[in-house]
C-alpha cells in the first residue's frame, strides 16, 4: 500500500517537473552584482527551470532549518522529561525491590479461589458453561 501511495504522488509530481522544465528551458542570466547590471562581474547563465527549482529547494531547506531551530526548547524539554521519567522508573524499581524484601519475612495468606467475571468455573448467572 505504501508503494502505491508513493507512486500516486511521485509519478504526477515527476510529470509536472518534466512539463515545467520543457516549458521553461530558455536561458536566463542570474547576476550577483548589484552595482553593474549591464556587464556584471559575477553572473551565471542557466535554464530558467533550474533557477526556479533551485530557489524552491533552498526555500524548503531554509524553512526546515528555521523550524528546527525554533523547536529546540521543545526538544530540550523532552530530553529533560525523559531523564525525569527514567529516574522515576529507577526509584520505583528500587522501592518495589525493597518492598519485596520486607514482605519476604511476613507469612503468606492463602490465595482466594480463582473466579471469573461471571463466577466460579466459567459459568454465567444462569449456570450455563461459557
Amino acid at each position: 500500500m505504501r508503494k502505491f501511495i508513493t507512486a500516486l504522488v511521485v509519478i504526477p509530481l515527476g510529470l509536472l517537473f518534466i512539463v515545467f522544465a520543457v516549458a521553461n528551458r530558455h536561458f536566463v542570466t542570474v547576476s550577483f552584482d548589484p552595482f553593474n547590471s549591464v556587464n556584471p562581474s559575477l553572473a551565471v547563465s542557466m535554464p530558467l527551470f533550474v533557477v526556479i527549482i533551485a530557489v524552491a529547494i533552498l526555500g524548503v531547506a531554509a524553512g526546515g532549518m528555521a523550524t528546527w531551530f525554533r523547536q529546540r526548547h521543545w526538544r530540550r524539554a523532552a530530553r529533560r522529561h525523559e531523564a525525569d521519567a527514567r529516574r522515576a522508573r529507577s526509584e520505583t524499581a528500587d522501592l518495589r525491590a525493597a518492598a519485596a524484601v520486607s514482605r519476604a519475612g511476613m507469612p503468606q495468606l492463602a490465595a482466594p479461589a480463582q473466579r471469573g467475571i461471571y463466577g466460579a468455573a466459567g459459568r454465567d448467572k444462569q449456570g450455563a458453561t461459557l
